[in-house]
């Protein structure tokens, strides 16, 4: 099976970070010294990858990757799907190959797990917190540099969607934009006259939806408002749009305030957290020698 994502080398990700771990280019860089020093050339291994914790699990498809680039020979067995929502204790993978090849890649192939199981446990947990099917959970663009598009599909397989990619895909007009352009209605004007299909545009007050929905904003990012201010900014965005400009709630969103500001009515709820804070997930790697 082959595991792609627009935008993302898989090839050239799995072998930069093996580079790094081998120190290849540096001064006695280029190898596993441990691996090397202790294990036969050789002996064979075989390795159970498992949760510790109850997770939603992303990565795996990754992770094989790894140890694919290491021993092209090894076999590799998937038990679950990533997005697979698994109790404590699960087997996610099974695989056999080269001792020394299964070591070195041993680290890079469960960060990567770990990491991105880590993401898609959290956006689970804020869907369940959310429990609302007519509102959608987003991420950000708080992401680690070079890992975007794999914290993202994280995200997916947690039950949650992406907002804009990057800085090419939608214009997201926030405070910084409207203070050098002199108003909100100024700020959207002139993304508009550039030709931007999608305008997001950031409001913190009710009286800049107007003036923002008027110069041609496609989207409404209400920026930290409580519940009250949210169904407030939403009746109105309805009005003024006829219903056409969809609703973002952002700012303070929390498991315990999720519910709360989906349930207003806006459309969308974003979240930083997901990918900026979420904790590792806790998976193992157990190998025994086949001699």
């Amino acid at each position: 099976m082959t595991f792609t994502l627009p935008g993302f080398d898989l090839d050239a990700f799995v072998r930069e970070t093996l580079a790094e771990d081998l120190g290849q280019g540096l001064p006695g860089g280029g190898r596993d010294v441990t691996s090397e020093a202790v294990i036969p050339a050789d002996a064979r291994f075989a390795g159970v990858m498992d949760s510790r914790d109850p997770i939603t699990v992303a990565g795996l498809p990754i992770a094989a990757a790894f140890f694919r680039a290491l021993d092209p020979d090894c076999t590799i067995e998937h038990l679950v799907e990533d997005g697979t929502r698994v109790p404590a204790g699960t087997d996610l993978m099974r695989l056999e190959g080269k001792g020394r090849a299964m070591l070195t890649a041993e680290r890079a192939a469960l960060n990567t797990v770990q990491h991105l199981s880590g993401i898609a446990t959290l956006v689970r947990s804020y869907v369940d917190a959310m429990d609302n099917p007519d509102c959608t959970l987003l991420d950000t663009r708080k992401t680690l540099p070079g890992l975007r598009h794999l914290e993202k599909y994280a995200v997916r397989m947690g039950g949650g969607s992406n907002h804009r990619m990057g800085l090419w895909d939608a214009a997201m007009i926030k405070d910084n934009h409207v203070a050098v352009a002199g108003s909100v209605g100024e700020a959207v004007r002139r993304a508009r006259e550039a030709g931007v299909a999608e305008i997001i545009c950031e409001v913190d007050r009710i009286e800049q939806i107007e003036p923002a929905l008027a110069a041609g904003a496609t989207r409404l990012l209400l920026d930290n408002m409580e519940p009250a201010a949210l169904r407030e900014a939403v009746a109105l965005v309805a009005e003024l749009s006829g219903g056409r400009v969809p609703t973002e709630a952002s700012g303070g969103i929390n498991l315990d305030t999720i519910a709360a500001k989906a349930a207003t009515g806006v459309d969308f709820v974003s979240v930083g957290r997901l990918t900026q804070s979420a904790p590792a997930a806790d998976i193992g790697l157990d190998f025994t020698s086949l001699g």
